[in-house]
């Protein structure tokens, strides 16, 4: 399809030998929200690790933008306008909110989000944005996180177990956010173990288990049973 921005085509993962993808066929529309969700160990971010480029892969195996991209380097592939939030915000220790979400601003392409419309959307990081990152609250680090993702500009955002730990207030804070994130048409893949959370804001969603796509459809499509047995592994 012409509006596909990312496709995936029997896409294999490995750490060393052992192999954590299978054969995964999948494919990301233009302006479109999609979950990822699955148990513990089903692959899911070494999915957003391959999409990213810090998994490299066949060239072919990943196409963005018609582009193969899978064995590009992380920051090339950063500079074609994909954003990684990472599960653990990966934060740097030794520098400050500001200082964190301005090196999000080094791959140099253009668009609308810039420092104050990141503080637009994370009041709290303009009042903590001398800090330094590690001394936030977890929530916070995950805004600054997401921020910093932001600031590249991409056309697609990866969210590696983006409510990870949080304080359910928290976790709500962060998806009142997405609204925001995606309404000027910015492409998002969300990693999710809160199954509900990733259903209510999706059009899409695809089920690992096991390193292999053990459901997927559009998310009003999808019964809750269908779900729970992709998730279990058992018959609906």
């Amino acid at each position: 399809m012409s509006d596909t921005l990312l496709r995936l085509t029997n896409l294999d993962a490995h750490y060393g030998d052992f192999q954590a993808l299978y054969g995964l066929d999948l494919s990301v529309v233009k302006g479109e929200v999609v979950a990822v969700i699955g148990a513990n160990g089903a692959g899911k971010t070494t999915l957003m690790r391959s999409i990213s480029g810090l998994l490299t892969n066949r060239a072919d195996a990943i196409h963005y933008q018609n582009q193969p991209i899978g064995a590009l380097r992380a920051d090339e592939i950063a500079a074609l306008g994909i954003a990684l939030v990472p599960e653990g915000r990966q934060l740097f220790p030794s520098l400050s909110v500001e200082e964190n979400l301005v090196i999000g601003g080094k791959v140099s392409r253009r668009g609308a989000w810039t420092l104050a419309k990141v503080y637009e959307l994370f009041p709290i990081l303009k009042e903590r944005k001398d800090q330094a990152s590690t001394s936030l609250s977890g929530g916070q680090q995950q805004m600054v996180a997401i921020g910093r993702a932001l600031m590249a500009n991409p056309d697609l955002i990866l969210f590696d177990e983006i409510s990870l730990g949080l304080a359910p207030v928290v976790i709500r804070q962060i998806y009142e956010a997405l609204p925001g994130i995606v309404d000027d048409g910015m492409t998002a893949m969300i990693v999710e173990q809160d199954i509900s959370k990733a259903l209510s804001v999706s059009s899409r969603v695809f089920c690992l288990m096991e390193g292999r796509i053990a459901l997927e459809g559009r998310t009003n499509d999808i019964s809750h049973a269908q779900i729970t047995a992709a998730y279990f592994g058992v018959d609906a």
